[in-house]
C-alpha cells in the first residue's frame, strides 16, 4: 500500500517523523500478511501500542512485508544489474551503465530499508511492555521476536553497507516528536561490527526459532538458520573467514531434524521446485507470496520476452554460459537441470546469438517442461538464503584460507556442479591458483543464482577483497565482459575511482539532514 504523506519528499527524516509504523500485519489463521489496520501517520504507535504478544507480532510482520515490497523496487535491481548479467529496458538504465544522480529517488533512495530498520527498533525495545501488559506472552517467546527483529535489521544494514557504504545507523525507534531524526553516517566498519553484534545476540538469547508451526513460516521468517546464512555472508564481506567457515558448517553440519538440507537429487523437476512451488527443504528465508490469498507480485511479468514491455532480460555472455551447459549435458546424455527448464529457459535452437530470448525460468515457468505461468498465478517467492548458497560460501572461505584448504573448496563447488548433471569442474586444486578458483567459484555462483539478486554483490566482494586486490579481474574486466549497456573507455573512466561502486546519497536526504554527507564521487 501506497503512503499518502505531509510532505512530498520520502527521506530519512519523514520515515522517523511520520512513520514508526504505518501498516499493521498480522500473523492469521490464513496468511502471514493479512492487513488489518492503518494507523494515523501523525501519531506515534507507542502512545497506545505494545498491549499484547499480537501486537508485537502484527508490527514484525511489518518488516517482512516492507521486505516484499521491495523485491522488484530494490532487492533485485540493486543485486543484479550492475553485474551485467541481466540488462535493463527501463528505470533503472542508469543503474546499469554506472550514471546513477544523486536526483535518481527510484535508485539512490535508502528509505525502504530504514522503514524495516525502525519496524524493528521498535520491537526490540518495546516488546517488554507487551510482556508487561500481557499475560499469556511469556519471555521466551518475547526473546524469539526479538531475534526475528535483529535478524531483519541486521540484513536490512547488510543491504545498505554494500550499495551506501557509510549509512547512518539508527538503532532506537522513532517515537517523540522531541527526538532528533539528523543523524550523519557511520562508517562501514561500525555499521558492519553492529550487524554481527545483533545476529551474535539473536543466537545467544537461545530463542531464534529452529522451526515454525507452519511450513511458509519456517521459511518466511527468519529462524537460526537464517541467522548463520547471514553471518556467514557477512564474515565474507568483511574478510574473516575461518569464522564464515564456522557458521556455514553450524548450518551444513547440524544434525537437527529441522535444518535446511542440500537438494541433491540431479533432476530439474527437484531443482525446479525450489521456485515454484517453493519453501523447499533447501529453503533458508525466502519472502512469500500466496495466490490463494491474492497475493500476486510482478516478477513473472518483469522477465516475459514474449512482451514488448519486459523490463530483464539475459546478457548474451549470460546466456552463452547457460547453453554452454545445456550443451554440456546433451552431448553427456543427461538432462539438463538448472539451466533448460530449471533456470533459464531458450525456446528454440541457438536463439541465445541474440538476448532477446530466453526466460528466467524460475520465476516465469509454472512447472518442468509445461507452460509459463499465466498473471493469475504470478506469485513465485523470492529466495534470500537457500543451502546451495552456504556450500558455495563455505567454498569462498576455504579458498582464501590457503592451498591446504583447496581440495575442500573444489569438492564443495563439485558438489553443486554435479546437482546439475555437469560432472566435476576442470581443476586440479593440486595444480591451481586462487585466482582461478575463485574465479571458478564466481562463474559457478552465476549460474546457479541467477536472478535471485547476487550477482553484484558477489563481483564487489570478490573484487575489492584484500585492498582491490583482484579489482580488475572481477569488476573491472568481468564488467566489460557480460556488461555491454555502456562503452569500454566509460566503464573504466568511472571505475578508476573506488567510491563509484557505491550509491550517491538522495539529494532529498541531504537537503533534509545536513549532517549527512555525499559520496566523494558523485560531488
Amino acid at each position: 500500500m501506497e503512503r499518502k504523506r505531509k510532505n512530498k519528499k520520502f527521506s530519512f527524516a519523514n520515515i522517523f517523523r511520520f512513520s514508526f509504523v504505518v501498516l499493521i500485519f498480522a500473523l492469521s489463521q490464513t496468511s502471514c500478511t493479512e492487513w488489518l489496520e492503518v494507523y494515523p501517520q501523525n501519531d506515534q504507535v507507542s502512545d497506545y501500542y505494545w498491549s499484547s504478544k499480537e501486537e508485537v507480532e502484527a508490527m514484525l510482520n511489518g518488516g517482512y512485508y516492507y521486505y516484499r515490497q521491495m523485491v522488484t523496487t530494490q532487492l533485485l535491481p540493486l543485486g543484479e544489474l550492475r553485474a551485467g548479467h541481466m540488462f535493463s529496458r527501463g528505470a533503472y538504465s542508469s543503474l546499469q551503465e554506472f550514471r546513477i544522480k544523486e536526483t535518481d529517488r527510484n535508485i539512490a533512495n535508502w528509505g525502504p530499508f530504514y522503514e524495516v530498520i525502525n519496524v524493528a527498533n521498535g520491537v526490540i525495545a518495546n516488546a517488554d511492555k507487551a510482556l508487561a501488559n500481557d499475560d499469556t506472552y511469556d519471555e521466551n517467546m518475547m526473546n524469539a521476536h526479538k531475534a526475528e527483529a535483529r535478524f531483519l535489521r541486521a540484513l536490512s544494514y547488510f543491504y545498505l553497507v554494500r550499495n551506501w557504504r557509510d549509512v547512518p545507523l539508527i538503532l532506537e525507534p522513532y517515537e517523540d516528536d522531541s527526538q532528533s531524526y539528523h543523524v550523519g553516517q557511520s562508517s562501514e566498519a561500525d555499521v558492519i561490527a553492529q550487524i554481527k553484534k545483533d545476529i551474535t545476540a539473536a543466537l545467544e538469547s537461545g530463542a531464534a526459532k529452529e522451526y515454525f508451526n507452519k511450513r511458509w513460516e519456517n521459511k518466511g521468517r527468519a529462524t537460526r538458520w537464517a541467522l548463520y546464512a547471514l553471518m556467514a555472508d557477512v564474515s565474507l564481506w568483511s574478510e574473516d573467514y575461518a569464522a564464515a567457515e564456522r557458521y556455514c558448517d553450524m548450518l551444513l553440519h547440524s544434525t537437527s531434524p529441522y535444518a535446511p538440507t542440500l537438494l541433491a537429487t540431479p533432476s530439474h523437476a527437484s531443482w525446479f521446485s525450489i521456485f515454484n512451488p517453493g519453501n523447499s527443504n533447501e529453503s533458508i528465508f525466502e519472502l512469500q507470496w500466496d495466490e490463494e490469498e491474492k497475493q500476486l507480485n510482478n516478477l513473472p511479468y518483469l522477465f516475459d520476452n514474449s512482451s514488448s514491455s519486459r523490463v530483464y532480460a539475459f546478457s548474451k555472455k549470460m546466456t552463452e554460459m547457460f547453453i554452454d551447459e545445456i550443451n554440456y549435458t546433451r552431448q553427456h546424455m543427461v538432462e539438463e537441470v538448472r539451466t533448460l527448464y530449471g533456470g533459464f529457459y531458450c525456446p528454440m535452437p541457438n536463439a541465445y546469438v541474440s538476448a532477446e530470448t530466453g526466460y528466467c525460468w524460475k520465476y516465469f515457468g509454472s512447472g518442468v517442461l509445461t507452460e509459463k505461468r499465466t498473471s493469475e498465478h504470478y506469485d513465485p517467492n523470492f529466495i534470500i538464503y537457500r543451502v546451495a548458497d552456504v556450500v558455495l560460501m563455505k567454498a569462498e572461505a576455504l579458498i582464501l584460507q590457503g592451498s591446504s584448504r583447496w581440495p575442500e573448496a573444489v569438492a564443495l563447488i563439485n558438489q553443486i556442479h554435479n546437482r546439475a548433471n555437469l560432472g566435476d569442474v576442470d581443476i586440479d586444486p593440486a595444480n591451481t591458483t586462487e585466482f582461478e578458483l575463485l574465479e571458478c567459484l564466481l562463474n559457478e555462483r552465476a549460474t546457479e543464482f541467477a536472478g535471485e539478486g547476487k550477482a553484484w554483490y558477489d563481483m564487489l566482494r570478490f573484487g575489492r577483497r584484500d585492498g582491490f586486490k583482484y579489482k580488475e579481474s572481477f569488476l573491472l574486466a568481468r564488467l566489460l565482459d557480460f556488461n555491454k549497456q555502456a562503452s569500454t573507455s566509460w566503464f573504466r573512466s568511472v571505475l578508476s575511482d573506488n567510491n563509484a561502486l557505491f550509491l550517491p546519497v538522495w539529494e532529498d536526504e541531504l537537503e533534509n539532514n545536513p549532517l549527512l554527507i555525499q559520496n566523494p564521487y558523485y560531488k
